[in-house]
């Protein structure tokens, strides 16, 4: 199952959150939601993430909850039972794809070079992950891209800073972005709640200005 651009677009930001304490999740998730965030994603790099996405998922409401760094079948296995909304990876393989398509997952696969979204585009997707944006080309990277495959938009993350990431929204193949300033790790470590909330308040106000 492929995630489309009419998907995406509504999102405008995606915060990249990593979960490390369980009692965390709802409260960032909450505090993101306050602040204007229509969707996260919550990386599988913790012991904690899968129960962290699964109190998200039974007790936060008008949010989508993504899941990134989806890597293998195990991770699609276990995120399908939970119920996510998409899921996010770094990168590809044809055989992930199918394993997703199989289980019922919406995939956003990571790229970072026209062949890779060629392929993907030839497995059915029209939307990606640029990641690790910009390390791989960022804003060039993409006009370029946008020349020769005008019909694919990308969701760029890795490197994108509050006062950044609009170049990236302006581009026409840019339906959303991803970013971890929204979450700084030391507001979480202190619950600093209201923090958060004003970051997404700020970053969302860009937006919408």
């Amino acid at each position: 199952m492929a995630i489309t651009k009419e998907f995406l677009a509504p999102v405008g930001v995606m915060p990249v959150v990593v979960v490390d304490r369980v009692e965390d999740a709802v409260p960032i998730t909450n505090a993101l939601k306050a602040g204007g965030i229509k969707a996260v994603e919550i990386t599988l790099r913790t012991p904690a993430a899968l129960d962290a996405i699964r109190a998200i998922k039974a007790e936060c409401e008008g949010i989508l909850v993504g899941v990134g760094t989806v890597i293998n079948h195990q991770n699609l296995k276990d995120i399908a039972e939970i119920g996510v909304d998409f899921a996010v990876s770094p990168g590809y393989t044809p055989t992930l794809l199918k394993q997703a398509q199989d289980l019922g997952v919406e995939m956003l696969p990571g790229v970072t070079s026209p062949s890779e979204v060629m392929l993907g585009m030839e497995l059915g997707l029209s939307c990606f992950k640029l990641f690790p944006a910009v390390a791989v080309g960022g804003l060039p990277l993409l006009k370029s891209i946008g020349g020769p495959l005008p019909q694919v938009s990308f969701c760029p993350t890795g490197g994108l800073t509050i006062d950044t990431f609009t170049d990236f929204l302006a581009l026409p193949n840019v339906a959303c972005v991803g970013g971890t300033w929204l979450v700084p790790a030391d507001a979480v470590a202190a619950k600093n709640w209201q923090a958060i909330t004003d970051i997404a308040a700020a970053t969302t106000a860009k937006i919408s200005s």
